[in-house]
């Protein structure tokens, strides 16, 4: 027992001097460790001190040279600007001069004179044969799309207010004409009905077609109860008329034209009416000042001079709002004008005409008709584009046909010009003596009308078209009283009804490819480049050589009017746009995209400094630029000057504010976001100067021997993308 406790007690020793043991080796641990903490945290704050340090003399150093590298970039931006402004200038000199040289009788729509001989000329040609209409028709277009270029190529200022506005005159009138000479040649056709028709069938049907129209017209001589509709085949459009309609003396036009002269008169006449009142602003009449000047010096004749000069003067300042207000006054000195300055005002009541009598059709309320409507909404252009032109689908009445009477051809002569076929109509408007039913008003219930067309080959839907109708009373489109609405996707053809005939578009949505997924921008060699843009639909690239450009690719898409051809950017984006492959922004897209938006000031210098050096440096998208905030801007860079693809590891990440540029030290590849500057790199000024600091010789020369207009060429794709703010 006494060697038991004898061992439990030195057991209870031992244990004691162990547990001593233990504790005096944690304490040399926890000492150590404490010590190896401390040296840590020494080495850590010498480490953050001279990291500071350095940061405070890069700062400096950054500050010190900041003026030199700003001026240094304003006079590059200077030089490009100057260069480009110069060449356009020569361009357009040598273009008016090849135009004047041509001597084939083609106006130049800049010039008033020109142009308002060719309008006066045109409006008293009564030529009406469908041939010789359709090619005046044609050149007239090509004079409007050559203003609506010089309109989008000028600067808006004060002194350019007058041109702009006279210019949109312009416009309209040869607007108005073009679709007036058409009527008079539809006219002119179906007088002739009779000796036209198709034994087959009947009727009178026929299909005319060139570049920018297609007109299908048909005429009911039959009065076949049965019909219940027709199709052109050659044109791929088709029309269903109820009974009602089946047996009266009605025609129908389906006019295709590739251009939209519609959506203008929606968005273009505020945006006339706001230059209108600017110009007033800035420039005050100078009517009252000429007549006191005249009244004192008491020349009667020279008065009537300056109030000539001045009334033309204020013509191109008014708004198409006051224009109605001022007709009596107008008339009054209608006599006085020169006759070169009174075709704008027939423009106007034409007009004023054409939508009196839209409006005593769409004014006439249709009893309820057995069709479902689509939800009344008006359409926002600003979101939706109509794509492939304008559907004019018309009913009219078919003019007096002629007769052989002992020998001769007589012909009932009318000067109603071609009269359209109000439908919904009331009984006494149909010569038919089949009874129809009507509702307890009186009113007869008018069924619906449909249509069937093909989508043009030259514009790609890649989701179903919509279909919007015009309404001529509110100057919009809108999706009110178009129903039943069937797209087959294989044949590419939509049909549809409505309460009854009007003009008709098929819509996209003018944002279904934004956001953007990547872009990237690479170059090909000396004024060459690629900028490719993964759309949310497809994937387009951009090939820039010079001062053009063109669109190389587009997946899924097959466009032979686009693909392949070069142009000049604005003439790109319009195409693009046409054809329904649109990658570019407008001022109102940022309402109808969740983009990342950024300081547009910021925005812009990157885009100048990616393009001055787009020819030795390849740019792309950064998934961190949405991670620092609207004042910075975040893109991965290199120098890259051999062809093909830049390899991964060779990007690095920038990030851009309006301070300073540097070079990250984190990788596309980190988990977190970090603005730690790489180490041996530097602050700049300019994101310009950050990269050439990390050039060679051979990427130097490159960016001086940069062409200044494939410089601009490339910032304005980038402008017109903005992929910073869209991806």
């Amino acid at each position: 027992m006494s060697a038991n406790k004898k061992r439990d007690k030195l057991s209870k020793v031992e244990k004691k001097k162990l547990q001593k043991e233990e504790d005096e080796q944690r304490q040399r641990e926890e000492e150590a460790a404490r010590l190896l903490a401390e040296q840590q945290e020494l080495k850590r704050q010498e480490e953050e001190r001279k990291e500071q340090e350095e940061h405070q003399r890069l700062e400096l150093k950054d500050r010190e040279r900041r003026e030199d590298e700003l001026s240094e970039l304003r006079h590059l931006l200077d030089e490009m600007q100057n260069a480009v402004a110069r060449w356009k200038d020569e361009a357009s000199a040598k273009t008016k001069w090849e135009r004047y040289m041509q001597c084939d009788g083609t106006p130049d729509p800049s010039i008033p004179q020109e142009i308002n001989s060719f309008i006066s000329l045109w409006r008293e040609d009564t030529e009406v044969q469908i041939g010789s209409v359709l090619e005046n028709c044609s050149l007239a277009q090509r004079l409007i799309e050559e203003l609506e270029d010089l309109l989008n190529d000028t600067p808006q200022t004060a002194g350019s207010s007058s041109d702009t506005h006279r210019h949109q005159e312009t416009i309209l009138s040869l607007q108005e004409l073009i679709h007036s000479k058409r009527n008079q040649a539809t006219e002119e056709i179906l007088k002739w009905s009779r000796a036209n028709m198709d034994i087959e069938t009947g009727n009178m049907q026929t299909v005319i077609q060139d570049a920018d129209a297609t007109l299908c017209l048909w005429a009911n001589l039959n009065k076949n109860p049965r019909f219940k509709g027709y199709h052109f085949h050659e044109a791929g459009f088709g029309f269903e008329l109820p009974k009602q309609l089946a047996v009266s003396d009605v025609a129908v036009r389906i006019l295709h034209t590739r251009f939209d002269h519609l959506s203008c008169l929606s968005a273009g006449a505020h945006r006339i009416s706001q230059g209108s009142i600017k110009s007033e602003e800035s420039h005050p009449s100078t009517g009252e000042v000429g007549d006191e000047d005249t009244e004192q010096q008491g020349n009667a004749e020279e008065s009537l001079d300056h109030k000539d000069e001045d009334s033309v003067r204020s013509e191109t300042r008014k708004s198409f709002a006051s224009v109605a207000s001022e007709k009596e006054e107008k008339n009054a000195r209608h006599d006085k004008e020169p006759e070169e300055q009174r075709w704008g005002e027939g423009r106007r009541d034409s007009l004023q005409e054409d939508t009196a009598i839209a409006g005593e059709r769409d004014s006439y309320s249709p009893p309820e008709a057995p069709v479902t409507l689509v939800e009344t909404e008006v359409v926002d252009l600003h979101q939706y584009t109509p794509l492939g032109g304008v559907f004019y689908f018309d009913a009219f009445r078919i003019p007096p046909q002629s007769q052989l009477v002992n020998g001769w051809d007589m012909r009932e002569l009318s000067d109603t010009g071609l009269q359209r076929f109000p439908y919904p109509v009331d009984e006494s408007q149909l010569h038919s003596s089949t009874s129809r039913p009507l509702d307890e008003g009186g009113a007869l219930v008018s069924p619906p009308v449909g249509v069937t067309v093909t989508v043009p080959n030259s514009v790609v839907f890649p989701q179903d078209p919509q279909v919007a109708r015009w309404d001529a009373v509110a100057c919009q489109w809108t999706r009110e009283s178009i129903g039943i609405i069937t797209y087959d996707t294989s044949l590419k053809k939509i049909s549809f009804q409505m309460d009854s005939f009007y003009p008709f578009a098929l819509l996209q949505d003018m944002h279904i490819n934004m956001p953007f997924q990547g872009w990237e921008l690479r170059p090909l060699g000396l004024n060459a480049a690629v900028l490719v843009v993964t759309a949310a639909v497809t994937e387009v690239h951009f090939t820039v050589k010079g001062h053009r450009c063109m669109l190389s690719s587009a997946t899924e898409y097959e466009l032979p009017h686009v693909l392949g051809r070069w142009m000049s950017p604005s003439a790109l984006q319009k195409a693009m746009r046409r054809a329904g492959v649109n990658v570019f922004v407008s001022e109102h897209s940022g309402k109808y995209v969740s983009i990342n938006a950024k300081e547009p000031l910021i925005e812009q210098a990157a885009y100048e400094q990616m393009a001055l050096l787009s020819c030795a440096v390849a740019f792309s998208w950064s998934r961190w630029n949405s991670h620092c905030g609207r004042e910075q801007l975040v893109v991965q860079a290199c120098e890259h000057l051999e062809a093909g693809p830049v390899p991964e590891k060779a990007w690095s990440l920038y990030l851009l504010n309006a301070e300073r540029t540097w070079r990250l030290r984190m990788r596309e590849q980190s988990e977190s976001f970090s603005t730690a500057l790489d180490g041996g790199s530097e602050f700049h000024a300019t994101f310009l100067h950050m990269l050439r600091d990390c050039m060679g010789a051979p990427g130097h020369g490159r960016v001086r021997d940069a062409d200044p207009f494939f410089v601009d060429c490339v910032l304005q794709l980038l402008m017109a993308t903005r992929v910073l703010s869209y991806c």
